[in-house]
């Protein structure tokens, strides 16, 4: 929506296509079509089968696994070099993960042990302030968070300390999944570690520069943190169909 106001507002932001590319539009269409064809079946197989009760998400993902290495083979597109470089991607993202889990079980554990559970709980319950502003600390210390951790750390080490809190003030813990889920979304795009931005750069012409596209990022930013408050002051929004 905010890249057509613009457009609308300035054509020159989306000039029309060359006669050239009109009529070569069909052909880099169907080329287009074929490119994302595979993936969208494996992507619709995948996610069919979880939404549909057929697979776990273990299970699905096991068989979107397999439907990319059959299409890798069928397109022969399949080396061994390729394998070996996909494996070691995956068990050194596995290994990531799984050193963060450790680090944030030890953590959580200790700190219910010590009964810094009820210490907080009984503490940021007992502020005589608004439940709402408890709230928009916890998404400022999220927002931070995010921008230095991965969302999987973030949600390992904040979501069994903030979900008890948030259940004693009276919120639905479903409601506060989705404002998580938004807010990491928010530091998915903004600097310094944005994800996002250096996938840009890594396809963007050489010219771009990475400075270039985290300004180019603020508005975007911007509508994701409005779309955070409005779901914070609106739980409706986020609720209607549970």
């Amino acid at each position: 929506g905010y890249v057509l106001v613009r457009c609308l507002r300035n054509p020159a932001m989306g000039p029309p296509m060359s006669d050239a590319d009109r009529q070569e539009g069909f052909a880099n269409r169907w080329q287009a079509l074929k490119a994302i064809l595979v993936p969208g079946l494996i992507a619709l197989l995948v996610l069919g089968s979880i939404y549909g009760g057929v697979a776990s998400v273990t299970e699905a993902a096991a068989m979107g696994v397999f439907g990319v290495l059959l299409a890798v083979v069928l397109r022969g597109e399949f080396s061994v070099k390729t394998l070996h470089e996909s494996l070691g991607q995956t068990l050194v993202t596995c290994g990531m993960i799984i050193w963060i889990g450790i680090g944030a079980a030890a953590l959580v554990g200790v700190y219910n042990l010590m009964g810094g559970n009820r210490f907080i709980s009984g503490m940021i319950t007992g502020l005589d302030v608004a439940p709402i502003v408890i709230i928009l600390v916890m998404m400022a210390i999220l927002l931070v968070l995010g921008m230095f951790l991965d969302w999987i750390g973030v949600a390992m080490l904040t979501l069994p300390i903030f979900v008890p809190i948030v259940e004693q003030l009276g919120y639905s813990p479903i409601w506060f999944g989705i404002l998580f889920a938004v807010n990491m979304q928010v530091s998915f795009l903004s600097p310094p570690f944005g994800p996002a931005a250096f996938y840009l750069k890594g396809v963007a012409p050489p010219e771009v520069s990475l400075k270039d596209i985290f300004v180019s990022l603020l508005p975007f930013i911007a509508l994701q943190l409005c779309v955070l408050f409005a779901l914070l002051f609106w739980p409706n929004l986020a609720m209607w169909l549970v």
